[in-house]
């Protein structure tokens, strides 16, 4: 009697973890660039449980160069992307009415390096030379910073001639472009493992400057917000997600070891990356800063880069109910 009991009550525990595991909420998360420690805060949270104990079934999807987060969560391949608030404007703009619930990185990570040796020493010298930045969504701070200069970007003495940046260190490398485009936590370092010295490099840092224009933020489609249940799923993803990235910015090398786990290349790098990353993330609460999205919003304008005001492009909403 007692084993029929005992044998009862495990069919019955095991019945209920099955249950319980069928009833976690699925969200697919689509990230911007492949598997790195851009995105450390994400697979630090599916892998130490915090994702679970939302209740969330969280599917992370690496990006690449052919991949662009505003196509896959309007052809309905995620419920929640990663990219820069200039792709979600500009994508808005043009009918995918992308919103964003959350800011995990307060500041920017892109800037421009030159060769110390190189004809550029300061934003004067840009005039006449060749400047390189990748596409896809990413040269639109690059391009609001020409417009704030007054320099056209097509070329000629009263210019600068762009060059669309290949997704790594080469064209300065191999003479292509006198600068090209590098973000802090990634290419910069590519240039310091190829031989480059800090001394080497002017480097013109967007947030420095003020130029800087936010980068990963967490965007949903708009109508998807209507429903509470879904906005319920995303303050839950928020919660569990910026608790992935607080926690990673407290442990960059295991964060790193942690990345490379799920694809991520060179675990050294992985963590180097994770350390810089840190320094944009700031106190992990994911709240967007008003005044960075209004500057972001306003070069975007200016740039024609957007052709109206972007009303509705942000909630505060998730933030505030996720994050005490």
């Amino acid at each position: 009697m007692k084993k029929t009991i005992v044998s009862m009550l495990a069919g019955a525990l095991s019945l209920a973890a099955s249950h319980m595991a069928m009833a976690a909420d699925a969200v697919t998360l689509q990230l911007k660039w492949v598997t790195q420690a851009q995105f450390a805060g994400y697979f630090v949270a599916k892998d130490k449980g915090f994702y679970e104990e939302e209740n969330l079934d969280v599917t992370i999807k690496p990006g690449g160069p052919d991949i662009a987060p505003e196509q896959v969560i309007a052809g309905g391949g995620a419920d929640v992307i990663v990219t820069w608030m200039a792709a979600g404007l500009a994508a808005r703009d043009k009918g995918v009415n992308l919103v964003n619930i959350a800011q995990p990185f307060k500041k920017a990570g892109m800037q421009l390096v030159c060769p110390a040796d190189g004809p550029v020493k300061t934003e004067a010298d840009f005039k006449g030379h060749t400047l390189g930045v990748w596409f896809f969504g990413n040269e639109y701070p690059f391009y609001a910073w020409m417009n704030k200069l007054g320099l056209s970007t097509e070329g000629g003495a009263d210019g600068v001639t762009v060059l669309k940046q290949s997704f790594d260190v080469q064209p300065l490398i191999q003479k292509q472009a006198d600068c090209i485009s590098v973000m802090t936590y990634n290419e910069y370092w590519q240039l310091i493992d190829a031989g480059y010295k800090p001394e080497d490099l002017i480097v013109f840092n967007y947030s420095a400057m003020g130029n800087d224009l936010l980068e990963d933020g967490l965007y949903v489609l708009e109508d998807k917000l209507a429903d509470p249940a879904f906005e319920d799923k995303m303050v839950r993803f928020v919660r569990a997600s910026m608790k992935g990235w607080k926690y990673a910015a407290e442990n960059p090398d295991e964060a790193g070891e942690i990345v490379v786990e799920n694809g991520g290349q060179d675990e050294n790098h992985q963590k180097r990356m994770m350390g810089e990353v840190a320094k944009l993330i700031d106190n992990a609460d994911g709240k967007l800063i008003i005044d960075a999205y209004e500057r972001t919003a306003q070069a975007l304008l200016d740039q024609k880069i957007i052709s109206k005001p972007a009303e509705g492009a942000y909630t505060t909403a998730i933030t505030d109910k996720a994050i005490d």
